[in-house]
């Protein structure tokens, strides 16, 4: 069984979810854009296990939507060199699971979850926050602006 089968992503599935990420993209202001081509935007199923446990995650209890990886604009030095670019990564599964999942319902207290623009607005969001991790803005002020 291959590893998009085991895992419950199919291509299509990834498909789909990857064609929202490029219109999510292509919506987003051109310096946006520039900073990407500085700080890859890499799209994965879900983190590994390693890398839940390294950021002090339960696995079985959270899931991750994105992640920053680098030293933000704001804690930047002149003096530092040879380090690794930044990387922004998104995690479908954990996206899809804060979204409702592909398909549109009503939770016990009446909200609606789920659905194509659903999704689209959880990747929005979870790129926005990775991004504004970049620019060294914290969990609180990404909280405030909407992003949390």
């Amino acid at each position: 069984m291959n590893d998009a089968a085991r895992d419950g992503w199919s291509h299509a599935t990834r498909a789909r979810f990857d064609a929202i990420v490029e219109s999510v993209l292509a919506s987003l202001p051109p310096a946006l854009h520039t900073l990407l081509e500085e700080s890859p935007l890499i799209v994965e199923d879900a983190p590994s296990r390693e890398l839940m446990c390294s950021l002090g995650i339960d696995t079985s209890e959270d899931d991750l939507c994105g992640l920053h990886t680098g030293i933000s604009i704001t804690e930047r030095s002149v003096t530092q060199s040879g380090e690794l670019p930044d990387v922004i990564q998104i995690f479908r599964r954990g996206i899809l699971d804060a979204a409702g999942g592909w398909e549109e319902w009503i939770d016990e207290d009446g909200e609606s979850l789920g659905g194509t623009a659903r999704v689209e607005q959880e990747i929005r969001i979870t790129i926005l926050h990775e991004i504004g991790h970049h620019f060294g803005l914290s969990e609180e002020d990404l909280d405030r602006l909407g992003y949390g």
